[in-house]
């Protein structure tokens, strides 16, 4: 760039920093230019997208004073003030001292390594007086220091301090480091004071205040800082998305508590009491009890000990206090056991249908790794409607899951121990080649609908987990990546469309 454009192109800031970009020190820079540490960096990033100078981040290890560094530093190390007090009164008890405990332990071992001390028949004795200051002494009274410019004996002092409680701290810190160009070194030659309009307004035209003046040629070409717009979380907006597709699907959303009873979570459901998914190495159980409608509970009660609709049931004694305890419910299908229920409480017969869905977190006593998590999220949906069959079921998940970006669903028998028949959903990978699992689905069996719905009505149902659908969108390899707060990752991510 000639210098004459690029003296017409700097911005105030930078026109106030030119004149001491000699000293190559930014701190002199801040101090002279009165400016502030954060416009001081961008006028210097101004400057380096014009050639002008070379910036750099530089990572620089501090070793400076800890918590007991900056009180040792006033009072005086532990072993400086043992020794003043054997000079007083030599030799003195082990108890003698005026130290505390700790610091006490800390100053005999000093002091015995270097030889000043001994101790004999119980009692310290004083060997001989360094009036000297120790180089742990020098040290503290030096820092802070950068570690590569520490000498020897310092070094040395620093081994011994970092051995000590909070005497000492390193920190890794980073600073900004400039040079000059060979246009740069031409430029803090050059007299930059000259006042250029920065911006037209309707005071300066009406004034005619532009008139004999300059505009500052403005800069298109260097980059600027990145500014990121508010936005939703990403699974949220995933969220959001699904709610959107089964909405104008016709759906209507299902909502309920994370929190659960068991009843609701596995009772209602058809699993048995002894089920292993029960077990607290499997489930979240909380210390509290919930309460029960007991005409539910008599319906569901006979369900699982003598069965329905031709079925045995599952031939035990089901405990009505192990169906109140309060689990964090391990699937959303508890809102669709819900839903039935309100059901059959409408007096009309011919209102017990419709389509619901739900998309909600759920939780499951997991070792957490890349590919597990002990939270995730589900979507539900049942449709409810006595001329409902299992097209109907395959035709719903299928146009979901497109608008969902799955263009090739393929669909296999499967066992679910509340639907019958069962499916499990697989969507072709283009880029892995293989058929990989999104969920399952079915027609809830009549040991389920009959207690909750009061006849058996074909349930179309199914309750897939949502995470996958959101990691293969977003390429995720790692689960927990989903529920991490890195800003720097959540500002790159896309948004959902």
């Amino acid at each position: 760039m000639d210098i004459n454009e690029l003296k017409e192109s700097l911005s105030p800031n930078e026109r106030k920093i030119v004149p001491y970009l000699e000293t190559k020190n930014i701190k002199k820079i801040i101090k002279e230019s009165g400016l502030d540490k954060t416009s001081v960096i961008r006028a210097l990033q101004f400057l380096s997208n014009k050639s002008v100078l070379n910036l750099k981040l530089e990572k620089k290890k501090i070793v400076d004073l800890g918590i007991n560094g900056i009180l040792y530093k006033r009072k005086g190390l532990p072993e400086r003030r043992l020794l003043e007090e054997l000079e007083k009164k030599s030799p003195i008890d082990m108890n003698e001292s005026k130290l505390n405990k700790n610091e006490f332990k800390a100053a005999l071992g000093a002091l015995k390594k270097k030889a000043l001390i001994d101790i004999k028949n119980g009692k310290i004795v004083l060997n001989s007086i360094d009036k000297k200051k120790f180089l742990e002494e020098q040290l503290l009274e030096a820092l802070p220091l950068e570690e590569k410019e520490l000498k020897p004996e310092q070094k040395h002092a620093l081994q011994q301090l970092k051995n000590r409680k909070e005497i000492v701290q390193i920190e890794e810190k980073k600073d900004f480091v400039f040079s000059l160009t060979d246009l740069g070194e031409k430029l803090i030659k050059e007299d930059v004071s000259a006042d250029y309009l920065e911006s037209l307004n309707s005071e300066i035209l009406k004034k005619g205040l532009w008139k004999g003046k300059k505009f500052r040629r403005y800069d298109i070409k260097s980059k600027l800082p990145e500014i990121y717009g508010g936005k939703r979380h990403f699974v949220k907006q995933a969220e959001d998305y699904a709610r959107k597709v089964w909405s104008e699907l016709g759906f209507k959303e299902m909502q309920g508590n994370l929190v659960q009873t068991g009843f609701w979570n596995f009772d209602a459901l058809f699993t048995a009491q002894d089920h292993p998914v029960r077990e607290m190495h499997d489930t979240f159980y909380l210390k509290e009890k919930g309460k029960l409608d007991k005409k539910l509970v008599k319906e569901v009660k006979k369900t699982h000990e003598t069965g329905v609709s031709g079925s045995k049931g599952w031939q035990y004694s089901w405990e009505e206090e192990e169906a109140k305890k309060i689990v964090l419910r391990t699937h959303t299908t508890c809102l669709s056991a819900q839903t039935l229920a309100k059901l059959r409480e409408l007096k009309n017969k011919k209102e017990k249908k419709g389509k619901f869905f739900a998309v909600g977190k759920v939780f499951r006593n997991e070792t957490v790794d890349w590919s597990h998590g002990f939270e995730f999220n589900q979507t539900e949906g049942i449709v409810v409607d006595k001329d409902a069959n299992f097209k109907h079921l395959l035709g719903y998940l299928k146009e979901f899951f497109k608008k969902m970006g799955f263009e090739k669903i393929r669909f296999t028998p499967a066992y679910f121990p509340y639907t019958e028949p069962s499916v499990e959903i697989n969507w072709w990978h283009p880029e892995k080649k293989v058929w990989l699992e999104l969920g399952g689905a079915g027609i809830f069996r009549p040991e389920v609908t009959i207690p909750l719905l009061g006849e058996d009505i074909p349930v179309l149902a199914w309750g897939p987990g949502f995470d996958r659908i959101i990691m293969d969108y977003y390429e995720i390899k790692d689960l927990r990546e989903m529920y991490s707060n890195n800003l720097t990752k959540l500002r790159k991510k896309k948004i959902w469309r």
